[in-house]
């Protein structure tokens, strides 16, 4: 159960702190990343939903026998990101540094699995 406690408190304060700054940088992202984000709802969407992720981890981590089946979504979460980023970057249409969002995202995928078994009563 440490280890499941470990995981899931590093996963959301890590999301906390990438995501946060999303709200207070969508229009430097399209400057120095053209073109611009053209569906903001889109953007604020996915930042608002990513976060609302990490407080679900959170919430994990403070007792992860009693919430194990919300492990299994959040694995969905972490993997589902992670591989999208890598079928984006394999059509040339991501940046090689923004794989490193991907890595971390299915190191904690992979993490989250190994902390569900763990977990099993």
């Amino acid at each position: 159960m440490k280890f499941a406690k470990v995981v899931f408190w590093i996963a959301g304060i890590w999301g906390v702190l990438v995501l946060t700054p999303l709200y207070f940088i969508f229009d430097m992202i399209g400057r120095q990343d053209p073109p611009a984000i053209t569906h903001p709802g889109f953007y604020y969407g996915f930042v608002s939903v990513g976060l609302a992720w990490q407080v679900a981890f959170l919430v994990i981590a403070r007792d992860p026998v009693r919430f194990r089946l919300m492990i299994i979504p959040s694995i969905l979460e972490k993997f589902g990101y992670g591989v999208s980023l890598i079928v984006l970057y394999l059509q040339n249409r991501l940046h090689a540094s923004d794989l490193t969002f991907a890595g971390v995202d299915l190191l904690l995928g992979i993490l989250f699995v190994i902390a569900f078994f763990k977990t099993a009563p």
